[in-house]
């Protein structure tokens, strides 16, 4: 064959092949899937390159998680009690904990860079009257501290705050624990040096003491909180969170009191500060003592940067009337910033615009417009009106306020890539 003729015969598939290259090559660039959620190693935001990633991690931390054991405590072992076991610590150390009951065995932990673990089925620590202190079944006041798969029940102390955890001194890193019926699930000192960090744990079923208010998780001035994935319910008197830290972020959790519930506020920063409220559900029972959901600056400011941003979140009253957010702005100050961005409002109630901020994408639904998800109103129905009529949020601060991920029951959080519907709500 003429060679002319013969390149003139294969130019149309060479445009073809070369189409078709291009178009693997771009299909390559989009992924189908976000990749499996990492363990926690700090903050999660997105890179311009749109992945998540985490900042503020500690790597050694992650290092230690991945060791084995060092220390074995439990019935059969060398060691045999909690208590024992905290007192022969060591920096550095890995510590397992065997599946049982631990009755009246109060710890106080003192290290550097130690994770305490249970191992298989979780090991539960039983108060029994007994407390570290006078504070807590476990205290922990080392460095970077990690407590994973653990559980607390039943705290109790004379001045009535017996916590689950008493976290004094360093960075605490709690994963996938539990706190029931103590009178309250996590406390912090108020100290400016201390983060702490809840990932993929459940609080609940606050002691019923009339004119005692048990919080389930009571953070003081600290530097910095994270919460994450975690389900909070059965509330009484006392609010179900409350932090007064400098920094806040609360992402992807389930804070819903539940028919049986009795809490105050939900979600409170009394003191104000940065805080950063993304995709939860956050619900109030129809026998609340007190009408709002989340509050901010009750009690006046206590650090000079202060801003609430709420985005993407699903606020469910489940009372005859109330106040999904109330701006304390007499005492935070009519300069604090609050931002509400894609809410996702259920039942009857107020959602006052702020006097300095953005507010945009906010709705108001019925509950019978939601699917309901353990008795909960969550997500909107596929053929919802509500369906892409709202714009994507932005950033605040570098902090993303599109949600990239979503709360999973009955406790966590899984990845999640909001198409080009987008939703108001934490669910999309």
């Amino acid at each position: 064959m003429n060679p002319e003729r013969l390149r003139r015969s294969l130019h149309p598939l060479g445009l073809m092949v070369l189409l078709f290259a291009q178009i693997g090559w771009v299909a390559a660039q989009i992924p189908d899937k976000l990749p499996p959620e990492p363990a926690y190693l700090g903050e999660i935001r997105r890179s311009p390159d749109g992945r998540l990633k985490a900042v503020d991690g500690d790597a050694k931390l992650a290092a230690i998680a991945a060791k084995p054991a060092t220390m074995v405590v439990g019935p059969g072992e060398k060691i045999t009690t909690i208590t024992e076991a905290a007192r022969l610590a060591q920096d550095g150390e890995v510590i397992e904990i065997r599946p049982g009951d631990y009755h009246g065995q109060p710890a106080i932990w003192a290290k550097n860079e130690i994770i305490i673990r249970g191992a298989g089925g979780r090991p539960v620590m039983l108060a029994d009257g007994k407390s570290a202190e006078g504070k807590a079944i476990w205290i922990v006041r080392g460095g970077t501290v990690r407590i994973e798969n653990i559980e607390f029940r039943g705290a109790r102390v004379p001045d009535l705050n017996g916590a689950g955890i008493r976290f004094e001194k360093g960075d605490l890193t709690i994963l996938s624990c539990a706190f029931f019926d103590n009178e309250m699930g996590i406390l912090t000192a108020n100290s400016p040096e201390l983060s702490l960090a809840v990932i993929d744990s459940e609080f609940g079923d606050a002691p019923r003491h009339k004119g005692s208010l048990h919080h389930l998780l009571y953070v003081g001035g600290i530097d910095k909180f994270v919460l994450r994935g975690s389900r909070f319910s059965n509330g009484y008197l006392g609010h179900l969170v409350k932090s007064r830290a400098r920094e806040n972020h609360i992402l992807y959790n389930m804070l819903v009191d539940g028919a049986g519930g009795r809490a105050s506020y939900e979600l409170e920063f009394p003191n104000g500060g940065l805080a950063y409220v993304i995709g939860n559900a956050i619900g109030q029972s129809a026998g609340t003592d007190n009408p709002s959901i989340v509050a901010y600056g009750a009690e006046g400011r206590r650090w000079p940067d202060n801003a609430l941003v709420i985005a993407h979140n699903t606020l469910i009253n489940d009372n005859h009337a109330g106040k999904f957010l109330n701006v304390f702005s007499e005492k935070i100050g009519a300069d604090a910033e609050v931002w509400l961005l894609n809410n996702l409002m259920v039942g009857n109630g107020d959602l006052n615009k702020p006097a300095q901020g953005r507010f945009d994408g906010n709705r108001l639904v019925a509950r019978g417009d939601l699917i309901e998800f353990g008795g909960v109103p969550l997500r909107l129905t596929n053929m919802s009106p509500l369906r892409g009529a709202v714009r994507p949020p932005g950033q605040a601060r570098g902090v993303e306020l599109m949600p990239g991920a979503e709360f999973h029951f009955p406790v966590g959080s899984r990845p999640m890539r909001p198409n080009s519907m987008l939703a108001p709500g934490a669910f999309q």
